[in-house]
């Protein structure tokens, strides 16, 4: 595969200079300047930048500022708000004011502060319950499951929740593995005196442990902000066989966060899920495997070791752990020991892009507990600037048989997905991550083994039915409505990457082709192709009603998939 290139686009939907220009009404003021200036300037020659200007431009957009400070005093639906007394309720003026809330469950749980109330509040104010059709919705169980528990959130920010078990482990293993070392060292065979027992410390063997069956299953990757529950529900029903929470610090879940709590949180129809843990030191990992083992329905717990963001990785955590290898067995031994449950972990090729370590460091995970592996095929240095080494992925897969091990990079059609697993055999299944972005319904394309030229109108669809979920997941009141936008243009500025099928001149798309502008086969395919969050904000705008004055957006993630 070669690196960032131009992908080609069918002559007829290419625009040229006149029309190109005369066709900017998709686009912002700011960026049709910008556009403008551009296509009548001559090439300037790039700047070169030092390493440390390089380093702090990378990864997020660290400056950006709040996308929308929630006001308070505005919480009920706005046009009861400014009623006074011996004044009528005045009617909504607010059109296709359907609660999705309400409709699906018969009762909205935000009541009169209900953006959408129109459909259930009556004239003078009151709420309306369809009691059948709640005591039915109420019926099938919780829709979503691992709620923080108050009386658990009490005991953790009060330091009197039991981690007697975890404490005990901890000193068990790190002995062990204090002497195992030295005994490494010096050459000798290992010394026991008398008979040792572990009843206590460690219940289950590594045979006993729950099982999930891992061959050619489909992984969706945990992605931070925009693996959100809402869009692991359309993974679902695209034809993810596995999802995984955002990463959680270890730290704050322990704190009993409730911003970390929400990403473990699960929904009934992910029927394999796990949660992805980042910490430093394996005191924080192995209190949480037991908090989380204890308090939450959860498949396996997926060990971070991967990320590549300076905070983290300064600290000694995700990618940080590859350097720090005393502290990384610890870290895995422990918490692998702690749970009953599954323990997997991603990776990446190493640190550095010319010092592969994944291959080394894949056998002895086997001894240590580990169930899976799953391997991103680019170092940390690297980031998301060089394809995917699905050669070397290869590599550790063979290092670390019979142990599973799942590959992960640059897939975005069943194309890929095929010559992948034809150039890596000895991989058991794959994970996806911004091939789900870009189109989430490359789950289906691979199980159906097809290449689909889906439609504008399936597509908007498809970002409907999120907000939908964002508003059953965050709430349909003021503050709900606009976290529900918000992580909806997070992942619309993934979304707008996705060029349709037919429209290439060679299909499929490649995940690191930039497209050259292009017009789509009718308007709204247009502008969900535009590149300017002036139009996205116009997307939710169609679902979510007008953006709050002050409102403004600039994506969290740098990381460019034409790369």
């Amino acid at each position: 595969m070669t690196e960032a290139g131009v992908c080609k686009i069918k002559s007829e939907y290419i625009l040229p200079e006149q029309e190109r220009r005369a066709n900017l009404n998709l686009i912002s003021d700011k960026d049709k300047k910008d556009i403008l200036k551009t296509a009548s300037e001559p090439p300037i020659k790039k700047q070169r930048l030092s390493k440390k200007e390089k380093k702090k431009l990378s990864g997020q957009n660290k400056s950006r500022g709040p996308t929308f400070v929630h006001d308070q005093s505005k919480e009920l639906c706005d046009y009861l708000v400014q009623c006074c007394e011996g004044e009528d309720i005045p009617l909504c003026q607010r059109e296709n004011c359907v609660c999705y809330n309400f409709d699906i469950s018969g009762k909205c749980p935000r009541g009169l502060a209900c953006r959408f109330g129109k459909s259930h509040i009556t004239e003078n104010g009151r709420n309306i319950i369809n009691k059948e059709k709640y005591e039915m919705y109420e019926s099938l169980g919780p829709y979503t499951k691992n709620q923080l528990n108050k009386n658990v959130q009490w005991s953790l920010r009060k330091r009197t929740y039991n981690f007697d078990l975890a404490e005990k482990l901890i000193n068990h293993n790190d002995a062990v593995i204090k002497n195992l070392t030295k005994n490494e060292n010096s050459g000798q065979p290992k010394k026991t005196f008398g008979s040792i027992t572990d009843e206590d410390i460690i219940k289950l063997k590594m045979e006993e442990k729950r099982k999930i069956t891992w061959e050619n299953k489909l992984f969706l990757s945990p992605l931070t902000t925009v693996g959100n529950l809402p869009f692991r529900r359309i993974c679902k029903e695209f034809g993810a066989d596995i999802t995984c929470g955002e990463m959680a610090m270890c730290s704050a879940l322990l704190q009993g966060a409730p911003q970390e709590w929400a990403l473990v949180k699960r929904h009934k129809s992910e029927d394999v899920f796990g949660v992805q843990l980042c910490a430093n030191n394996p005191h924080l990992l192995t209190k949480c495997g037991q908090l989380l083992q204890q308090e939450c329905d959860i498949d396996f717990i997926d060990l971070n070791l991967g990320c590549p963001i300076d905070l983290v990785f300064k600290q000694g955590g995700g990618s940080g752990l590859l350097c720090r290898n005393r502290v990384l067995e610890s870290c895995v031994r422990n918490l692998s020991d702690i749970l009953h449950i599954p323990m997997s972990v991603k990776t990446r090729t190493g640190v550095y892009k010319d010092e592969n370590i994944a291959h080394s460091l894949a056998p002895r995970f086997k001894d240590w507990g580990v169930s899976l592996i799953t391997i991103h095929g680019r170092s940390r240095e690297q980031r998301y600037t060089k394809s995917a080494n699905w050669a070397y992925i290869r590599e550790v897969a063979q290092a670390a048989s019979p142990l599973p091990v799942f590959g992960n990079g640059d897939i975005l059609s069943y194309e890929d997905y095929t010559n992948f697993r034809e150039l890596a055999p000895e991989v058991q299944g794959v994970m996806i991550g911004r091939g789900a972005l870009i189109k989430p319904w490359i789950f289906t394309e691979i199980k159906e083994q097809k290449l689909w030229d889906i439609s504008s109108t399936e597509r908007f669809d498809i970002i409907k039915k999120y907000a939908n979920y964002g508003l059953e997941h965050w709430g349909s009141d003021n503050k709900g409505v606009e976290n529900t936008r918000r992580f909806l243009l997070e992942w619309l500025s993934f979304l707008y990457r996705y060029i349709p099928v037919g429209v290439l001149e060679q299909p499929p798309q490649k995940i690191n082709e930039r497209p050259p502008f292009y017009m789509g086969r009718n308007e709204l395919e247009t502008l969900m192709a535009s590149p300017s969050a002036a139009d996205w904000i116009k997307i939710t705008e169609m679902l979510l009603g007008k953006v709050p004055d002050g409102f403004h957006f600039l994506p969290k993630h740098k990381a460019n998939s034409y790369n």
